[in-house]
């Protein structure tokens, strides 16, 4: 039987959702929930209902994982506890400072209904999650790096849309070579937030607009981009589409350490990723959790999970059997 899937939400992140579960030979798409007029989203599958997100809770016994495809400000801190009780779930809620609270208020939710959730699922938080875990039991003696990048970030380039004289805007997060070779070097380098990245936006003003005062908002904003490197440009609305209409991102998790009597051989673990569309390879990370999600409620397992919490054996469609012999 195939694992029924709904998907809550239609951005980038819905449908790279839909996307990767075509490649999924064991789960199904049930329905696809939008806040958006229904009749004005058209989806890739056919024979798939897309329905308004008040008739959700009226499906809750023919879908068995709902993979909610909000944004962490605002809808994932409301939408997770809520649909985890009714639905098993699973999320890509990705502000760190906040994700023990957003556990808590999952976790309680989803035991009381007998539900599994998975929450801050992805590359970072997520994949890059595990490998920072893993590297650190394995050499406790050691310090861990994460380098983001080259890749757009989202949320940045939203802040930069909110400058009063900006049309459009992308914001490219780039590691520091020089900061990068130091770390794989193993020298354990310190390194301050400034070393670490550099940060380019390619800028689109409106006709008029003070360019200098735009720049100066952008280099001294807070939080964004006071404590880094900062390169404008500005182009037309005609290059912006042209260069920048993807969603590239990436990144490396590398981890220093040593070992022997007195630390006499060092190592050094690194993980890496290159993606051309940073949504729909979260979209194929959700996607595979939520089998996970589904397997771990079969056998009684309810309330939070993490990436810490699922035994990768979970994620694949393989049988056990099939894993240990074609990738063990």
């Amino acid at each position: 039987m195939s694992i029924r899937i709904g998907i809550l939400g239609y951005g980038n992140l819905g449908r790279g959702a839909e996307c990767a579960l075509k490649n999924a030979p064991d789960m199904e798409l049930k329905a696809v929930f939008t806040r958006r007029d229904p009749k004005t989203v058209s989806i890739l599958t056919e024979h798939v209902p897309v329905l308004p997100v008040s008739e959700a809770p009226g499906m809750k016994d023919d879908i068995d994982v709902m993979i909610l495809c909000g944004g962490s400000a605002a809808d994932l801190p409301e939408q997770t506890p809520y649909y985890a009780g009714l639905f098993n779930v699973v999320d890509s809620f990705d502000t760190h400072a906040r994700i023990p609270e957003h556990f808590a208020a999952v976790d309680q939710a989803a035991k009381t209904s007998g539900k599994t959730a998975a929450i801050s699922i992805g590359w970072d938080p997520g994949l890059f999650s595990l490998n920072r875990m893993m590297a650190g039991a394995i050499l406790p003696e050691g310090q861990s790096y994460t380098f983001w990048g080259k890749g757009v970030s989202q949320g940045h380039s939203d802040a930069i849309r909110r400058i009063k004289g900006v049309k459009d805007a992308r914001q490219y997060t780039i590691p520091v070579e020089e900061a990068l070779q130091a770390v794989r070097s193993g020298s354990n380098p310190e390194l301050t937030t400034r070393q670490k990245h550099t940060r380019e936006c390619f800028v689109v003003a409106e006709e008029g607009a003070d360019l200098e005062q735009i720049r100066q908002e952008i280099v001294t904003m807070p939080n964004y981009f006071d404590e880094y490197d900062t390169t404008v440009h500005f182009i037309s609305e005609e290059e912006l589409k042209r260069d920048h209409s993807g969603i590239p991102h990436g990144g490396f998790v590398i981890h220093t350490g040593k070992t022997g009597v007195s630390g006499e051989n060092g190592h050094v673990i690194e993980y890496s990723l290159k993606l051309d569309s940073n949504p729909e390879f979260t979209s194929a990370v959700l996607t595979a959790y939520a089998r996970a999600v589904y397997r771990l409620n079969q056998e009684g397992q309810t309330g939070c999970k993490t990436v810490f919490d699922i035994a990768p054996a979970y994620l694949s469609p393989m049988s056990g059997e099939e894993l240990r012999a074609h990738l063990l």
